[in-house]
C-alpha cells in the first residue's frame, strides 16, 4: 500500500503556482504530497477502493465545482485525522446567505435583505428597500468572483438581475463607501491561512491587492480586523478563506463579503488582482506546517480518531 501524508485536490489552472509553493512546503516538512486531478481522479478513487493507496490528511480544492471529486472527500471525512477546509464546512460557508445570518448577530455587516430564489417567488410585492440607503448591491447567495453581482440605485434592476441564477436567493446589500485614509480607500481583504493572518489594502473597483503592513496597522488603528478574522474562524471551522472588511467614516468596522471560499490563489505576477506572491509562499508554508503539526500530534496520540474536522 503507498501511503501519503497530504493529499491535495485541485482542478484550477490558476492553481499551478500554488501547488508548486506547496510542494516545495511539503517537502520542508517532510510530507509526502498526493496531487489528484481530473487526469487521475477514477485512478486515485480505485486504488482507494482497492485498499492500494491511502492518505492522511485532505486539502479540497476542486469539489466546490467538479461533483467528481465528492467521493474524495467523503473517503477524506472517513479516513483521515486531518482537513484542511473539510467539506460540510466549506458548503456551509459557501451560502452567503447563511453566513450573513450566522455573522450578523457577532460582527458589524451592512444593512441587507435577503430575496427567495426567483423560480420561487418572481413577485414581491410591498418589498420595502429603504433600511439599504440609496444605493445597494445586488449579489447571489451563491458563487463568487463577483459573477451576478450589480450596484445600482434603481429597483428596477432587481428582477433581471435575479433571473441570472433563478433558483438562489439574492442578498440586497447597502452599497458603502469606506473612509478614505491618507488618500486611500479603507477598504481591507484579509487572508487567513491555518491560524495565521494576512491583512491587505483592496481595492473593491481594481481587485487589487497592497499588502497591511504592521505599521500602518497600528498607525491607522486597525488591529480589530484580526478579531474580524478570528470570530469567521470560529464560526466556519475553515482553515483557508478570505474576507472583505471596508472602515466607514463612523469608525465602523462592516465585513462586506463574508467568507470567500476556495480563495483565488492566483499569484499576482502573472495576473494583477492576484494574491501577492509573497503571501502566497506563506499560505503554503502554514498549510504544510499545520498537517505536520497535526499529524505528528496523532502520532502520539493513544488513539486517534479518523474524520477528524480539523
Amino acid at each position: 500500500m503507498t501511503n501519503h501524508d497530504l493529499c491535495f485536490a485541485w482542478d484550477c489552472d490558476g492553481d499551478s503556482a500554488f501547488v508548486d509553493l506547496l510542494d516545495e512546503a511539503c517537502r520542508q516538512e517532510r510530507l509526502a504530497l498526493l496531487q489528484v486531478t481530473p487526469a487521475n481522479l477514477e485512478t486515485v478513487l480505485k486504488a482507494l477502493q482497492a485498499g492500494e493507496l491511502g492518505f492522511r490528511a485532505y486539502f479540497d480544492r476542486a469539489s466546490d465545482e467538479e461533483p467528481g471529486f465528492l467521493p474524495l472527500a467523503n473517503w477524506a471525512r472517513a479516513h483521515c485525522t486531518v482537513r484542511i477546509n473539510p467539506h460540510e464546512h466549506a458548503e456551509r460557508a459557501w451560502d452567503k446567505a447563511a453566513m450573513h445570518a450566522a455573522l450578523s448577530t457577532v460582527l458589524h455587516t451592512p444593512p441587507t435583505l435577503i430575496l427567495p430564489p426567483y423560480r420561487e417567488q418572481p413577485e414581491l410585492p410591498g418589498l420595502d428597500l429603504s433600511p439599504l440607503g440609496p444605493a445597494f448591491t445586488i449579489k447571489p447567495a451563491y458563487g463568487g468572483g463577483g459573477t451576478g453581482v450589480v450596484t445600482c440605485i434603481s429597483p428596477d434592476r432587481i428582477p433581471a438581475a435575479r433571473q441570472m441564477f433563478p433558483d438562489t436567493k439574492y442578498m440586497l446589500q447597502s452599497h458603502i463607501v469606506p473612509v478614505r485614509l491618507d488618500g486611500r480607500p479603507a477598504w481591507f481583504r484579509i487572508l487567513h491561512a491555518a491560524g495565521k493572518y494576512y491583512p491587505c489594502w483592496w481595492d473593491d473597483q481594481t481587485h487589487v491587492y497592497t499588502t497591511l503592513t504592521c505599521a500602518a496597522e497600528e498607525h491607522y488603528g486597525l488591529r480589530p480586523l484580526r478579531g474580524i478574522a478570528e470570530t469567521i474562524v470560529h464560526i466556519t471551522g475553515l482553515h483557508l478563506f478570505s474576507t472583505e472588511v471596508a472602515l466607514t467614516p463612523e469608525g465602523k468596522f462592516l465585513v462586506i463579503d463574508y467568507v470567500n471560499n476556495p480563495v483565488d490563489l492566483r499569484p499576482q505576477s502573472k495576473t494583477p488582482d492576484g494574491v501577492p506572491n509573497l503571501l502566497l509562499r506563506f499560505i503554503a508554508r502554514d498549510i504544510a506546517r499545520l498537517v505536520a503539526r497535526e499529524l505528528a500530534a496523532a502520532n502520539h496520540a493513544p488513539a486517534a480518531s479518523h474524520g477528524d474536522s480539523r
